[in-house]
């Protein structure tokens, strides 16, 4: 009888201590999505920069589905392009934006200059979609024969590293050429007017150069450079804010697989925006990978060569650790 007795208290011992975990579980997991709830809501505003440039975050400010997916925790999108990377992070440096998308090398001279930013997604390299023009007419043949010519580029742009990197590969140093750092529009403009002998610039202003007025390829990122595109957020807003940022990175990750699916229709749509037409746009579509990935070692690793590569040049003021921008 006592057997049975004890066999029975056991067994109400279990029941009670299943009971008591499932309601320890349900009320964590309560506690735990008010948590997350709590986190997306102590941001009321997403502060978006883009540049124009940037096909899938310009389809996503079009298309309205990061809206839509925010609404319901009472977020708004705000959205401000920029002419390129570096005036993008200098507005993240300064707290006027959450989130943006840039190249490879504007991170290096903004965590250089102090920005307290971190690295959140990054898009596989697209080394083909950015290129050293010269004019149809143009002698030049090599990137050796740049030699004291003058070179336009976006100084602190992806394209700055693209330089510095093909000069290195033709064995020249990069005193060997004339930077001349102009923004893509007046570069453009230097360059129909012989000004420069050359210009690196990336997609789709590389296609537009090309159709439009001929622009010859002397050499593209393709065995230089990898060049990657980089999703930045505040590192404050990231830590406060990290279901906002899953949401926003799925949807950018939906965009950019309905671009590779749709790429003929998402130039048509790009063509009022950017200014240009479909088939230079879906040109420079194509050259993009439109395949984004969370951050990880190896990309990382890629990014302390070029900042190694920037200070050894003296292009930045001190070493850095980039593995510093990331969200511990």
């Amino acid at each position: 009888m006592k057997a049975y007795s004890d066999k029975n208290t056991s067994k109400q011992r279990r029941a009670a201590l299943a009971r008591l975990s499932a309601a320890t579980l349900g009320a964590l997991a309560i506690a735990a999505g008010a948590v997350t709830t709590a986190q997306a809501q102590e941001a009321k505003v997403l502060r978006i920069g883009y540049q124009k440039a940037a096909n899938t975050l310009v389809l996503l400010k079009t298309h309205g589905t990061l809206e839509k997916r925010l609404q319901p925790l009472g977020v708004e999108v705000k959205w401000a392009e920029f002419a390129a990377g570096p005036q993008l992070l200098e507005a993240l440096n300064v707290g006027s934006v959450d989130f943006g998308y840039v190249g490879e090398a504007p991170p290096v001279f903004a965590q250089a200059a102090g920005a307290d930013f971190v690295y959140t997604a990054y898009e596989i390299p697209t080394p083909d979609a950015e290129g050293l023009l010269v004019p149809k007419n143009s002698p030049l043949n090599s990137v050796a024969e740049l030699k004291g010519k003058k070179v336009a580029f976006n100084k602190g742009s992806d394209v700055h590293w693209l330089v510095v990197a093909l000069l290195k590969k033709a064995g020249l140093a990069y005193s060997d050429i004339q930077p001349v750092y102009l923004a893509p529009a007046d570069a453009r403009a230097a360059f129909e007017k012989g000004a420069v002998d050359a210009w690196a610039i990336w997609d789709p202003f590389q296609a537009a150069a090309e159709k439009q007025v001929g622009a010859r390829r002397l050499a593209t990122g393709v065995g230089a450079v990898n060049h990657h595109q980089f999703f930045l957020s505040a590192r404050a807003f990231a830590a406060k804010n990290p279901q906002i940022e899953k949401i926003l990175l799925e949807e950018i990750t939906r965009e950019g697989q309905w671009v590779r699916a749709n790429t003929a229709q998402a130039a048509a749509q790009l063509a009022p925006i950017q200014g240009l037409d479909a088939d230079i746009i879906e040109t420079g579509l194509k050259r993009y990978a439109h395949i984004y990935k969370p951050i990880d070692a190896g990309v990382l690793a890629e990014q302390q060569k070029i900042a190694d590569a920037f200070f050894e040049l003296k292009l930045i003021p001190k070493p850095l650790k980039v593995s510093d921008a990331v969200l511990k």
